[in-house]
């Protein structure tokens, strides 16, 4: 049988950055500024924010990334994610490409040449090219990788109105895996592909035990009717930097913050249920109401006053606090 197949042109250099921007023509994003080790510098077109399709990160997952945020010019509690990125980097037998410090004024300098005064930064770390093969090439650099971004967005009423949640069908990590912020979040993609399927903005793991653990890409918190601010243990979950922050900040302004104290412990599905108030607790949505779970409406189904006086708190100190480092523009 006679195959018609259309000619696949052969392309030079020139052809392919013309295909790159062409790609990015159509898909315009919000990428300011993307350091590389790889590359050695700092570039500010997206079309050319790329990596080897043979770095480890790309083919089989093996990598890490944490983010911070860029508020008014400056950013906000970058070491707290640093810490956590080189913990996630010892877990992933991942090593550095340089020293914690080094790593941090990467960071800055790539905010700086990004001109941006509000955004996010999000960078990574691989074991670097060489092969196709599971275990890293050998004598292959780490490649360092730093983005300065619009960040995520999420629409207005998940404030005003609530977020509605459901229990997802896709089992919880492995708290090594959990515990690890590591790039290959295929769970958490199908567990929000799920939600939205489903008429739900998000979902929620439970462990094995019956209790309660994370959404996709942030973490929950409750608040019991006696005022107490409930937060999952960390064992088997990821530490997000932004729900330890809220704690710190709700332990020390438990007035403000309207809860009569504050514990992490597990926490069972029947008693998050019944919670006065629930609260998913990110960098990227801070802290948002969760009005629904399932087909149960929680609390009285409105977005409650814990929820606003954490996001006031947490929005205080992104902006006023001692964890802001000035970007040199």
């Amino acid at each position: 049988m006679t195959v018609h197949a259309r000619t696949i042109p052969v392309l030079a250099e020139k052809d392919v950055v013309g295909q790159l921007r062409s790609l990015r023509a159509k898909q315009p994003v919000d990428f300011w500024a993307f350091y590389s080790s790889q590359l050695n510098g700092i570039v500010t077109d997206p079309s050319l924010m790329v990596l080897p399709f043979d770095d480890h990160i790309v083919h089989r997952g093996h990598g890490i990334f944490d983010t911070a945020a860029i508020v008014g010019g400056k950013i906000y509690d970058v070491d707290a994610h640093l810490d956590r990125f080189i913990k996630s980097a010892e877990r992933s037998k991942l090593k550095l490409p340089c020293s914690r410090e080094e790593m941090r004024d990467i960071i800055v300098q790539t905010a700086a040449a990004s001109g941006r005064r509000d955004g996010s930064i999000r960078y990574w770390l691989s074991s670097g090219p060489g092969s196709l093969e599971l275990t890293p090439a050998k004598n292959a650099e780490p490649g360092f990788f730093v983005m300065i971004f619009g960040g995520l967005t999420y629409p207005e009423r998940y404030y005003t109105e609530g977020v509605r949640v459901m229990t997802t069908t896709y089992p919880i990590k492995a708290p090594l895996y959990a515990i690890t912020k590591a790039t290959n979040y295929l769970p958490n993609v199908l567990m929000q592909m799920e939600a939205k399927e489903k008429g739900f903005d998000n979902g929620v793991f439970i462990d094995e035990n019956g209790n309660v653990g994370e959404s996709s890409n942030m973490n929950v918190a409750f608040v019991t009717s006696g005022g107490v601010l409930l937060h999952p243990k960390f064992d088997h979950i990821l530490s997000g930097c932004t729900s330890l922050r809220l704690l710190e900040l709700a332990r020390a302004n438990q007035q403000r913050a309207g809860v009569a104290g504050v514990e992490v412990r597990d926490i069972t599905v029947a008693e998050a249920r019944a919670s006065r108030e629930m609260l998913q607790l990110g960098s990227s949505i801070k802290v948002a109401p969760v009005v629904q779970w399932d087909d149960q409406v929680i609390g009285d189904g409105k977005p409650g006053p814990v929820s606003k006086a954490l996001l006031e708190l947490l929005e205080e100190d992104m902006r006023s606090s001692d964890r802001l480092i000035s970007i040199p523009y």
